[in-house]
């Protein structure tokens, strides 16, 4: 992706949160200078890879296939395999129109998908094998809200604005807006974009960045470049 094109989505995204009456945390507006000069006390920040994350997926094209995320908080996996202390993470996404995100599952993440406003938010649905590979003649459980639904192979789930669905890990899942773009909250146990996110299809998580402008700011995969 051309980095012009990020600091668009950036813009857009900011501007599509704001309407629905969410405002982003100070260091969603540092500069890339900004930053820099807080490493010593933002470490958390950094290591935790909260901030701006845009992906195309490695496919190249962000409109068909694609994802704006922004983590505004993480805890750490030391916490979690212990079983206590920041154990929770927190994000807001937008999926645009017919925009994929593409199958797949978690394997420590459990997460509450949440329609924060907008179009239909819609999420396919598929179960595991004993192994917790992706089956496409298996359904499962999950709870809408609290309650419980079973669902069948391939089941399109359909999320107006308020509601939501628990997924656990092994739960696959794919997910993209009906009739409009659509905010999403997300909140979950601990998350790591890094290793815990297994696709159905040999796809990256990250987008590969054409510097053909300087960054409005920095994108989590950006930290290790330039905060080094």
């Amino acid at each position: 992706m051309k980095r012009s094109r990020i600091n668009q989505i950036m813009a857009e995204a900011d501007d599509m949160i704001r309407q629905h009456g969410f405002t982003l945390p100070a260091f969603a507006y540092w500069t890339p200078d900004q930053f820099k000069a807080r490493v010593a006390t933002a470490n958390h920040l950094i290591n935790a890879r909260c901030g701006w994350d845009i992906t195309d997926y490695g496919d190249g094209d962000f409109d068909k296939m694609g994802l704006f995320l922004f983590t505004l908080r993480n805890g750490r996996l030391a916490d979690l395999q212990r079983g206590g202390g920041m154990c929770y993470a927190e994000k807001l996404l937008i999926s645009r129109q017919d925009q994929l995100s593409p199958m797949h599952t978690h394997v420590i993440k459990a997460e509450d998908i949440i329609n924060r406003g907008g179009a239909t938010l819609v999420i396919e649905l598929f179960g595991s094998d004993e192994e917790g590979n992706f089956a496409e003649d298996r359904g499962g459980t999950v709870w809408c809200d609290g309650i419980r639904h079973e669902f069948a192979p391939g089941e399109k789930l359909k999320l107006a604005p308020g509601e939501s669905v628990t997924l656990q890990p092994g739960d696959w899942h794919a997910f993209w807006g009906e009739g409009g773009d659509v905010l999403i909250g997300e909140v979950s146990t601990v998350n790591d974009d890094e290793t815990d996110n297994i696709f159905r299809a040999p796809i990256g998580r990250f987008a590969n960045v054409q510097e053909d402008e300087p960054p409005m700011h920095l994108l989590v995969s950006d930290y290790p470049h330039w905060l080094g």
